[in-house]
């Protein structure tokens, strides 16, 4: 599996209608699992490792389950191993005092057009 979703149950199941698989997630305790099984192929519930999870290289999390993950994401983010993290706009839309990708362009560049 080269990509894999963590979120809302609505976009996991439109993640899943263009192939790429995922797991709905409900509070910070199930979103700090899953992200557990993806990063480290570590399954609390069954206390092992899982076969093929180290074969995620994108992982796409929805904005407020990024913000559930807090720090445990920023660490994860800053060790520079796989999956890459990509943050979306969850189906309630963007959380207030994100920056969009354009924003962020144009903070480092310093243009603003």
């Amino acid at each position: 599996m080269d990509y894999y979703f963590i979120g809302d149950p609505e976009l996991v199941t439109a993640f899943r209608f263009v192939g790429i698989g995922g797991v709905s997630v409900r509070g910070p305790d199930d979103t700090r699992s899953a992200f557990l099984k993806i990063t480290e192929g570590w399954d609390e519930a069954a206390g092992a490792y899982l076969p093929g999870a180290e074969t995620c290289r994108v992982l796409i999390l929805t904005e407020e389950a990024a913000d559930w993950l807090g720090d445990a994401l920023t660490e994860w983010q800053l060790s520079g191993k796989y999956p890459l993290v990509v943050e979306v706009p969850g189906t309630m839309g963007r959380l207030e005092g994100r920056k969009t990708l354009v924003d962020s362009i144009r903070e480092a560049i310093g243009i603003h057009v």
